[in-house]
């Protein structure tokens, strides 16, 4: 089957998974136009507020409802949670995950979004940032009815399953990523903007935690190829394995004060959580 053309937008970043804006300001402050897309209509309403005259002036696109492989259905169930917004999910097995944790969710009913049209909407993007609790392979799976790939693309890494790790990985080899780097996303709010950054306007900028910080060439450290990610991850999955939220030192309070106290005494975190960034071989270069 022949495969949409649709050109990139070397102007625009996909926000998939837009919360309540903690990106899309920064992406906005770097010069960038956004797409952000989210399913919680209490932080689209929010964001409509917050953004309102940037949407007016046409450098924010706000997308709301939820993304799904099947186009053919309009409505889908949405999980709310009501404790940690950033949570929301449509996935029953996410929402079951998360009460475990000692959270609640409630349910809507949201809009299903056509992930494909969007693309074919508004370009494809420069950097795509996906993160939206367990239906961001909803999204790659989607890139690879296009021509065009995002030069930049990043994603929630799987913390769970190793083997799902590993079928995010390949799914993103497969459609022409082969650098790749894993973020601790508990370390972003000490991420500073390369003074000699290429990636938009030169800003001053403080990363909230629920940011998921620089893309593209501002990442610190170097880019590894497939081998060399699966080769960290598993690093990473001992880490996760040890000190994971279904460990003992996650589920007793005196372990996770146990761990806090390390992790400022160390500078690490146990286990922090991962982002995985990759470049598209069309668009990599020696950083």
């Amino acid at each position: 089957m022949e495969k949409n053309s649709v050109e990139i937008r070397k102007d625009l970043v996909f926000d998939v998974g837009m919360h309540q804006g903690e990106d899309t300001v920064y992406y906005l402050k770097r010069g960038f136009r956004v797409v952000g897309f989210d399913a919680n209509p209490e932080l689209i309403r929010e964001n409509r507020e917050k953004f309102a005259g940037e949407i007016d002036r046409n450098e924010l696109v706000i997308v709301e409802g939820a993304i799904i492989d099947d186009p053919g259905i309009e409505k889908v169930k949405f999980y709310v949670n009501e404790d940690s917004s950033v949570w929301g999910t449509v996935h029953a097995d996410f929402a079951a995950r998360n009460e475990k944790l000692g959270t609640s969710s409630k349910v809507v009913e949201v809009k299903a979004i056509d992930f494909a049209s969007c693309l074919t909407e508004y370009g494809i993007p420069y950097y795509m940032k996906i993160d939206i609790e367990g239906a961001d392979l909803c999204c790659l799976r989607t890139l690879d009815n296009f021509q065009h790939k995002p030069p930049y693309i990043s994603i929630e890494s799987n913390k769970v399953n190793f083997a799902d790790l590993l079928q995010e990985i390949e799914l993103l080899a497969n459609l022409g990523y082969t650098d790749f780097k894993a973020v601790q996303q508990a370390d972003v709010p000490k991420m500073k903007v390369p003074v000699n950054s290429s990636e938009g306007r030169i800003v001053d900028h403080v990363f909230s935690k629920e940011a998921s910080g620089l893309f593209g060439s501002d990442l610190p450290g170097n880019w590894v190829d497939k081998e060399g990610i699966i080769k960290e991850y598993r690093r990473i999955f001992i880490q996760y394995r040890r000190y994971g939220d279904s460990t003992f030192w996650q589920k007793n309070p005196l372990g996770r004060r146990f761990l806090q106290a390390l992790a400022r005494i160390t500078g690490n975190h146990y286990p922090g959580w991962y982002d995985t960034h990759a470049r598209h071989e069309s668009f990599s270069r020696n950083d």
